[in-house]
Parts: structure tokens; C-alpha cells; sequence
């Protein structure tokens, strides 16, 4: 049996007045893809900045791969193997798609040609495009290179927020397909995203957010043919 390689208790933030976050405790367990699916406002992406430390939690403990990195910095998070890519992209417009992969490896001291190689070979249209402005892209096209930005650190774990977002369907479908293969090669993935039929048919487990709270969770599968997931999340 894989051992947990993340392990998030009692996550609690808030913003003023507002909980954002209500003592959310969830794992992930190596190997797994795993997603938080929510509407608008539920906490998604307040979870993943809070793993990753880019905000300030009012309580909660974040284990990863053994090691207490509630108050990590956040670039001491990247190097233990734990890289989040962000909701919208983040890329670094002005710069080109080889300057914004090779400031994905920025915490690195070794070499990194192997690791541009298994980036080109998974989006081969980033190798097209390697002195291109990253600005001028498409939006499928940035979302391929900021998931490519993250590899280039080599995570262990692998934080996705809303990697779907902005997307039409046919990309939508190549970057799920992108994802299954990333975790096939090793890749453990905490998926956030608002296409919540496309998450649990992609995902082993799934817990599900509601106003700060974790309210459902369970096997994917499951939760697909979950009467009140369905009305609440996939239409049905």
C-alpha cells in the first residue's frame, strides 16, 4: 500500500470576518490523483495557497512527505517537491517560453536539459514555440506551459488549480489526458477544478467543498453516481 504523502489537518483561514476555511483536514496518498471540487467561492483555491503557504493560515498543521511545512517558506516548499500551478496561469508574459521553463527550475542546482526534453516531449508544441513571447500564446498554449513551468522543478506532488478554466472543449480534453500522464510517470496530482464531471472521471478520490467545510468525500467513482453530487454539481 502507497504511504500518504500529504496530510492536511484542521486548515483553518480567514479573511476579517469571513471563514474562508473551516478545519479542513483531507490526504492524498502517493500515486493517487486526487481533486476538491466546489462551486465558486468554496475554498478550492484558499486550500491549495494554504498547503503551499502563500497566505496566512489561522490554524492547521500541512504534512508533506513527513515533514511539518505549515510555515515553510514558500520557495523551501518548491524544493522539497510540492509545486502548485496557479489558477489563471501566472506565466511570465514578457518573457519566452524557454526563459519562463527555466524559471520553473529556479530552485534547482542540476542540470535540467533532461527535464526540458520530458517537458517538449509532453507538449510538443511548447518545443514549437521555445522563443516565442510567452504573452503571445494561446490560452491552451500558456496553460501547457505554466503545467510545464512546474515540471521543470520535478514535484513530487503536483498542486493544479483550475487547469481547465477559460479552455474550449477539445483542449479541455488534451490537458485532462495531459494530467492522467503526467501521474502515470509518478506524478501524484490534488486537482482543483469547477468541471466537476471531468475531475472525478479523471480522479481516484474526491472530497467536496461546501463554504469552508469538506461535506462529502469518498472514491470518484462513487461520488459520479451520487444522487445529490449529480443535482449539486454535474447537472443531473
Amino acid at each position: 500500500m502507497n504511504s500518504v504523502l500529504l496530510k492536511v489537518e484542521n486548515l483553518t483561514v480567514n479573511y476579517g470576518a469571513i471563514n474562508a476555511l473551516r478545519s479542513v483536514s483531507f490526504e492524498v496518498t502517493e500515486g493517487e490523483i486526487i481533486t476538491l471540487i466546489g462551486a465558486n467561492g468554496a475554498g478550492k483555491t484558499t486550500t491549495l495557497h494554504g498547503i503551499s503557504n502563500i497566505i496566512k493560515k489561522n490554524n492547521g498543521t500541512v504534512i508533506f512527505n513527513g515533514m511539518n511545512i505549515t510555515n515553510m517558506p514558500p520557495y523551501k516548499i518548491v524544493s522539497s517537491g510540492l509545486v502548485q500551478v496557479p489558477e489563471g496561469r501566472r506565466i511570465f508574459a514578457n518573457l519566452s517560453v524557454r526563459d519562463n521553463l527555466e524559471m520553473g527550475a529556479y530552485t534547482r542546482r542540476d542540470p535540467i536539459k533532461e527535464d526540458f526534453e520530458k517537458v517538449f516531449h509532453i507538449f510538443p508544441r511548447l518545443k514549437e514555440r521555445i522563443k516565442q513571447v510567452a504573452g503571445t500564446l494561446s490560452g491552451g498554449e500558456q496553460q501547457m506551459l505554466a503545467m510545464g513551468r512546474a515540471l521543470m522543478a520535478r514535484p513530487r506532488l503536483l498542486l493544479l488549480d483550475e487547469p481547465s478554466m477559460g479552455l474550449a472543449p477539445i483542449l479541455v480534453d488534451e490537458i485532462f489526458n495531459v494530467i492522467k500522464g503526467i501521474n502515470e510517470t509518478g506524478t501524484t496530482v490534488l486537482l482543483v477544478e469547477q468541471n466537476a464531471y471531468k475531475a472525478l472521471a479523471l480522479a481516484s478520490r474526491a472530497y467536496i467543498l461546501e463554504t469552508g467545510e469538506i461535506v462529502k468525500s469518498g472514491a470518484a467513482p462513487d461520488l459520479l453516481k451520487d444522487e445529490a453530487v449529480k443535482a449539486a454539481y454535474l447537472g443531473g
